[in-house]
Formats: structure tokens, sequence, C-alpha cells
């Protein structure tokens, strides 16, 4: 089998939709720089029609320009509606990379649009939106049938081929309600995968806690039928309700898995090592505790005390340790300084600003240019409301341009 898995991270939409929290748009940027050095295909970067974040995700694809983001697609997500791809583009016209949802469950069709849209209705309005987003610029168009856990497989296959006839690149299998099980979907992905000669990509909520193990089966259902197979993961597995399908966690199984490692070949550009810098960081940005218990980066992931366990993996770690510390890069050093420091935000002063970014290695020619970075250091640390990582600092200095437009809302 040739067929790959890919990763594509939607913390940037979908676990942003996580009730109750918020991701300033520089944080949402940090994670996008921090997805493309892990080598992850594909970022979700939110909603290009909604106001707020339109100079979000035109500063990312100009920062994508510019070199900072190097292998990272930048997705936008929206509905399958004609005004809403209208509005995606004409809000970011450089985009290029789009997915776009339509509900397929009769219980959706009957609960959400009331009965007044029929099934026919649903793939006309499909393939209009497809050729619609190739037509205005778009190089891949995921098209995403919300609900399809609850949709009937011949419906999913009329759904996929249509949208295939049209000229979509991949489909998108959401689990929204987090129902499937490992074995029925591995079923399903499979038969449709065989049915349509066409890559699925894993879309799983965690709300009976089996986001990962079904997205993992399903996607090896697509691997068997010989197609590509895409996973939606989260970060720290933030998601609405109870999460979606975690990232680390999703990798960790693809590579240690004694029944999926040699069956599921990951995407060689993914780097586990990153997962722990990655994991810190949307926990600092989210202001959300990594669960001590957390695969690979909770506190525990690696804590032994019962006396067998302890003994045991003081001998040969590998009686009680699957993976090491060191396969997840944890040791990296700590988000923020700890002892007598110097910090530079929102009412910071010229003097203490250039003694902190002289310790990053940048040296400014004067105080003029010097105080143009502060200003946007400035209403940085007033736009995400806590002192600044030292990657932040270094990405605004470097790219001042793309930062002043993520830290500002045209009305």
């Amino acid at each position: 089998m040739n067929s790959k898995v890919y990763l594509i991270d939607v913390t940037n939409r979908d676990g942003v939709q996580t009730s109750r929290i918020l991701l300033p748009k520089l944080s949402k940027t940090m994670l996008n720089i921090y997805l493309d050095d892990m080598g992850l295909y594909q970022s979700e970067v939110g909603f290009p029609t909604l106001k707020h974040e339109i100079n979000y995700i035109n500063a990312n694809i100009e920062l994508a320009e510019l070199g900072a983001i190097k292998r990272l697609h930048l997705e936008g997500w929206c509905r399958a509606v004609a005004d809403d791809i209208r509005t995606s583009f004409k809000n970011c016209p450089k985009l290029k990379h789009l997915n776009i949802s339509m509900s397929t469950s009769e219980i959706m069709l009957q609960g959400k649009f009331m009965g007044k849209k029929s099934w026919k209705d649903v793939l006309n309005g499909v393939v209009e939106a497809v050729k619609l987003a190739k037509e205005m610029g778009a190089e891949t168009v995921g098209l995403n049938a919300e609900d399809a856990s609850r949709t009937e497989i011949d419906r999913l296959i009329e759904f996929v081929l249509a949208g295939k006839e049209a000229g979509a690149d991949r489909f998108r299998y959401c689990d929204t309600l987090g129902a499937d099980d490992p074995i029925t979907i591995y079923e399903r992905i499979k038969a449709l995968a065989f049915a349509t000669k066409f890559p699925v990509e894993m879309h799983c909520h965690n709300d009976l806690g089996m986001a990962e193990a079904v997205s993992v089966s399903g996607a090896q259902g697509a691997v068997e039928a010989g197609v590509d197979a895409y996973i939606n993961t989260t970060l720290n597995g933030y998601g609405e309700r109870a999460g979606n399908c975690d990232m680390v966690s999703t990798i960790l199984a693809l590579k240690y898995s004694h029944g999926l490692k040699n069956k599921l070949h990951l995407d060689e550009h993914v780097d586990l090592k990153k997962s722990w810098r990655i994991a810190k960081y949307a926990s600092y940005a989210f202001n959300l505790p990594i669960p001590i218990n957390q695969p690979g980066v909770g506190a525990n992931a690696f804590a032994h005390e019962s006396g067998i366990h302890a003994d045991g993996a003081l001998k040969d770690r590998r009686n009680y340790e699957l993976y090491d510390p060191e396969d997840v890069g944890r040791g990296e050093p700590e988000l923020l300084e700890t002892g007598r420091i110097i910090t530079t935000g929102e009412y910071g002063g010229i003097k203490g600003f250039r003694h902190v970014y002289s310790k990053l290695g940048i040296e400014f020619d004067n105080d003029n240019e010097a105080r143009n970075v502060l200003d946007l250091v400035q209403y940085a640390n007033l736009h995400t409301q806590k002192p600044l990582t030292d990657d932040e600092l270094k990405l605004i200095a470097q790219y001042p341009e793309p930062i002043r437009k993520i830290l500002t809302v045209n009305a």
C-alpha cells in the first residue's frame, strides 16, 4: 500500500469554537508557525467570511509568501453556499485552500433545514459550490459532509461522487456527534473509499472518548482501499463539547501502536519531537492546563510511583514505557523565564525593551527603529493579555507589517 496518512490541524477553526475560551489572533498565528515547523500538511486557519478573521488570515498568507510559513497549507472554512464562497475570496483574494461544508444526514435535513432542502438540493448545491470555489481560485477544495456518521452510506457515496466530478480534492467525513466506533467507521470508510476512489479526511469528535481510535480506524479503512487518508486534529484535544481528536495522541498511535505502525504510513514530514513545545504553547495561549494524564505531554505521562512499576522502569524503562520523553521533545526550555528578569509589554519602556531583545540576539540600529517595534509589542501584549513568549517577540521584530495587520480589525 502506497497510500499515506496526512494530518490537518483544525485548532484555529474547530478548536477555537470551544465554549468559554478565547484565542488571540497572534496566538493563532504562532500555532500556524509551530504546525508548519512540526511538518503538518495543513492548518484550518479560520473563517474567511468573518470580519474579525480577515486581517489575520491575509497576514498569515503574507507570512507564507515571506517564508515564515514554508510548507503548511493555510485553509479556510465556510458553508457550501455560493454567498459564503464569494465572500471568502472577496475578503481573502489570495486564499488557495478552502473546505466547504454541507449537512447530509436526514436528521439534519429535517432538523436544521426544517425540510426545506431535499437530497437533490444538497447534491446540486455541493456541485455548484465546488465549481464556484475552483473558478474563484481555490487550488484545493475539501468537501465536508456534516453528520456523515448518521448519513446512509449510499447517500455518502452519491455525495462524494458528485463533489469529485465537480472538481473537489478530498472528502471530509464528519463524526459530528462523536457517535461512531472504531469497527463501524473502519467498515464504512473502507466501503466509501472503494466505491469512490477518493481521498478521505477523518473529522471526529470525542463525545464518547474515542476520537483518536475512531480517526485512525477510519484512516486504516481508507488506506486499505487504496486512497490517501487525512486526519483532522486539534492541539491537546481542544474543541466543542468533549473536544476533538488530539494531535499528539494520534501521532503516537500511528507510530507506536503494534497494529498500526506497520500498516499506516504517516506523512514523513511530521516531527513528533516538536510535540512538547506546541502543546505547552497551546496550553499557555488558551489558558487551559494540559490534563495530567494526557498521552505524551501530560505531567504524568512518564511518572512512576507503584513499587513494581518504579522498579521495572529503573531497570529498563521499556518495561513500562512505550516511548521515551525525548521522542515527544520533552526538555524544551520553559516558555517564560524564571528568577530575576526584565520584561517588556504593554507598559514597557525603551531601555527594558532593547535589553529583552538583546538577550534574544536582536539588536536595533537606534531608538527610533526600536520604538516602532516596541509599539507593536505593546499592542500585542494588550491583544494577548499575557506576557509575550520569546518566539512571539522574535516574530514581531522579524515581520512587523504582517503582525500590524494581525493586531488590527477592519470594521
